[in-house]
C-alpha cells in the first residue's frame, strides 16, 4: 500500500475517533470537525487552519481525478474546470473560462497576502496564464495537474516557485 494511502487512512482513523468521542457535539458541527481534523492532518498542519471544511470536502471527492484538457468530471478535468468546480461547491461563486479569463476577474493579491479560497495563478507557457489552483494554506494549494490529476503542491516547489504569477481573491458581489 502507497505510503500517501496509509496516511490518508490513519488521519481518517483519527479523525472519526476524536469526533466520536465528542458526544455534546451536533452532527452539523460534528461533521465540520471531522472534516477539519481530517484535512489538518492530511496537509500536515493546525487545525485552527482551516476556515471552510465545505473546500476541503470537495477536494476529497476530487483527488486523485486525472486530468483531461477541457474536461470539467470525474472522468477527467483540466485546472480550470476544476477550480470553477470547486469554487461553486465550496463558496457558492460562478467562475468561467479558462486560467487566463478567470484571472481578468479576481483582485490580485501578493503571495505573501493569500488566504483560503484565494487563487493562484501561473505562467508555465510562455508569457500567458496558462494554469490556475485553489490556495489552502501554508504555501499549499489545490490543483489539476497535467502529470498527477487533482492534487495539492507546495508552492515552494521548484517548478511552481518559477511559473508562479500572482495570487487573486473573488471579488464579493455587489
Amino acid at each position: 500500500m502507497k505510503l500517501s494511502l496509509r496516511i490518508v487512512l490513519f488521519f481518517s482513523f483519527v479523525a472519526n475517533f476524536v469526533v466520536s468521542a465528542q458526544d455534546t457535539v451536533g452532527d452539523t458541527e460534528q461533521q465540520y470537525l471531522s472534516d477539519c481534523y481530517y484535512y489538518s492532518g492530511l496537509l500536515g498542519y493546525n487545525i485552527d487552519s482551516i476556515g471552510n471544511s465545505k473546500l476541503y470536502k470537495g477536494i476529497s471527492e476530487w483527488l486523485g481525478v486525472k486530468y483531461c484538457y477541457s474536461g470539467d468530471s470525474k472522468d477527467g478535468i483540466d485546472c480550470s474546470g476544476f477550480a470553477t468546480t470547486i469554487y461553486h461547491d465550496a463558496y457558492d461563486k460562478m467562475l468561467e473560462g479558462s486560467a487566463a479569463d478567470i484571472y481578468k476577474t479576481v483582485t490580485p493579491v501578493k503571495k505573501s497576502q493569500l488566504k483560503e479560497g484565494d487563487l493562484v495563478f501561473f505562467k508555465i507557457r510562455r508569457k500567458r496564464i496558462s494554469h490556475v489552483g485553489v490556495y489552502l494554506s501554508h504555501n499549499r494549494f489545490v490543483h489539476a495537474s497535467v502529470h498527477d490529476g487533482v492534487v495539492v503542491s507546495n508552492m515552494n516547489e521548484p517548478y511552481y516557485k518559477k511559473y508562479f504569477f500572482k495570487g487573486g481573491r473573488v471579488k464579493e458581489a455587489g
